[in-house]
């Protein structure tokens, strides 16, 4: 069976905007930090998935390989999270499986366009 690279990279922008949202909404209207300001807790965990962004979008596959790594901080986060506080895990959880599908979707969408004939 053939898979087709544009599924696991549609499964890659699910995960990446889906993450990109939980962030943003976690960070200002569901927990919002009450030891840091709201601008600094939100430049420090959105700035890094913004980085490889455009080359992601247009499926570059370096770009790719970047959103990969940097989705494993987000899934080290979402585990310690997870396990820290309980009123945040379900949150935690959502980061966990999100980055886990930005992880899987870009690796292999790297591999497929890979062997892809050109």
């Amino acid at each position: 069976m053939k898979i087709k690279a544009a599924i696991p990279y549609r499964i890659a922008l699910a995960g990446f905007l889906g993450l990109f949202a939980l962030l943003m909404l976690w960070n200002t209207v569901l927990a919002p930090s009450l030891h840091f300001p709201v601008a600094l807790v939100l430049l420090s965990t959105v700035t890094p998935l913004l980085l490889p962004m455009r080359g992601f979008l247009n499926g570059r596959p370096k770009s790719c390989a970047w959103l990969a790594y940097i989705s494993l901080i987000y899934l080290v986060f979402g585990c310690s999270e997870a396990y820290a506080d309980i009123k945040t895990r379900p949150y935690a959880l959502l980061e966990i499986a999100l980055s886990l599908m930005i992880f899987f979707g870009a690796t292999f969408y790297i591999r497929l366009i890979k062997d892809a004939p050109h």
